[in-house]
């Protein structure tokens, strides 16, 4: 079976709007020989038992993240499809020590270019989604990553990119004003920021510390690559390795995407030239000299040519919808999805790419056992108070049964019919004594 690699699907001119997808694409393009594999934007991480993309498909077995990926397909080529083959010890170490400094810093910038400024998510990140996703997944799964990148980066104290969040500050901080001063509301004049008022404050707040995060990614970077074509190359070699795949899935989306704030390519340009020449070159040489169209990935047989093995990808089923609407459901219900966190976190330290030690892995096995046995004795607390509640109702009698309610409801309508009767034989008793008295 030829090798499908499962992908978020294209924007901004990228085969894929994921930067681990990316790094997946151009790794393969660069290691497996044409007609080996197939790139099917599915856009849907359901289709993966891990429930991530990328996912490397092998008949039935399933491979997701880019490193797992990396290390299946030198297993499964017998070394053959290797970028890192020729790396010595030394340069091995430095793949893992720079891939890990790119994956981290690099998804931070990227979640507050992409998603948690707001000009960009509402003018550019969500209608690119809404372009690559089916029905529901494309009104469930943006807010989902929104409130993701949202949350990988509330640390930083950039939260005021989001103007929507600003907003909704500035309501509270009213609202509590009022509430002190116990003043009504509508006496109490609200100042109307504008959209540009509110950007500038924003720039402004944000300008420094932006900074700061751009200057302590790309300078290091810059300084690497220098001349060089490819971050480790040397005299004795000069081809790209996995970590050219993964700088090249970062930094294409700093750079190449067109944004109404474009504060991360523009910081990227005036500080790196070097790594900026860099990331183009990468990304012709990946990706082809054209940029990739939606078509590229839905209707491969009409789009024009194209350097990636596109594959359309299959409808979603009928079950998929279900499973989609059902587990959008579980996860609003806060019983639910305090149950599934603590389920993710025992298997995710189960699981053999966590790293952890034998220790480690059972102490947090141990601990998220015990927030569900918290959480089941808290429900059970709960209940126990119900029926608690509800016997003592019916003790006292604030509650009744309904069978011997309306039993003595029928024993009080049959009473009312016998004194009737009494009353009208009575009467007829009464007026026949009556007349007969008379001649």
């Amino acid at each position: 079976m030829v090798l499908q690699l499962h992908v978020w699907g294209p924007a901004f001119n990228l085969p894929s709007i994921d930067a681990q997808c990316l790094a997946a694409i151009a790794y393969c393009s660069l290691t497996l020989p044409k007609g080996s594999w197939e790139l099917v934007a599915t856009s849907d991480p359901s289709v993966s038992p891990t429930g991530e993309l990328p996912a490397l498909q092998d008949d039935s077995t399933w491979v997701s993240r880019f490193r797992n990926i990396v290390d299946y397909l030198r297993q499964y080529s017998n070394g053959e499809w290797d970028l890192d083959g020729l790396l010595e010890g030394t340069a091995r170490a430095d793949t893992i020590a720079f891939s890990s400094f790119i994956e981290s810093r690099g998804q931070t910038l990227i979640d507050l270019s992409l998603y948690v400024s707001s000009q960009n998510y509402y003018g550019n990140t969500s209608p690119a989604y809404g372009s690559l996703l089916q029905w529901p997944n494309q009104w469930i799964l943006p807010p989902r990553l929104h409130s993701a990148a949202k949350a990988r980066t509330e640390h930083l104290g950039l939260s005021s990119l989001d103007i929507q969040a600003m907003e909704e500050q500035r309501q509270r901080e009213h609202s509590a004003a009022v509430a002190a001063g116990r003043v009504p509301k509508n006496l109490i004049p609200r100042p109307q920021d504008t959209v540009s008022k509110l950007l500038g404050r924003t720039a402004q707040h944000n300008h420094f510390r932006l900074e700061a995060l751009t200057g302590e990614f790309f300078e290091p970077l810059e300084a690497m690559i220098g001349d060089k074509s490819y971050f480790l190359a040397s005299s004795e070699n000069d081809s790209p390795s996995s970590l050219d795949c993964i700088a090249l899935g970062y930094l294409s989306l700093a750079l190449v995407p067109e944004l109404t704030f474009p504060w991360l390519r523009d910081a990227m340009r005036t500080k790196s030239p070097h790594l900026t020449a860099y990331t183009e070159r990468m990304r012709r040489l990946c990706f082809g000299e054209q940029p990739v169209e939606i078509a590229h990935a839905f209707s491969p047989e009409t789009a024009p040519s194209s350097l990636l093995p596109w594959r359309a990808p299959s409808r979603i089923s009928a079950v998929a919808v279900s499973n989609t609407l059902l587990d959008t459901l579980a996860e609003s219900l806060p019983l639910v999805r305090t149950l599934r966190s603590h389920n993710k976190l025992k298997e995710g330290a189960q699981s053999a790419d966590a790293g952890l030690s034998d220790m480690e892995k059972k102490i947090v096995s141990q601990a998220a056992d015990a927030g569900k046995n918290d959480l089941y004795a808290s429900v059970a607390t709960v209940v126990g108070g119900l029926a608690a509640l509800v016997g003592y109702m019916f003790y006292i009698g604030m509650i009744r049964p309904t069978g011997s309610g309306d039993e003595e409801f029928v024993e009080e309508v049959e009473g009312e019919e016998e004194a009737s009767v009494f009353d009208a034989g009575s009467a007829t008793d009464f007026l026949g004594a009556g007349f007969s008295g008379f001649p």
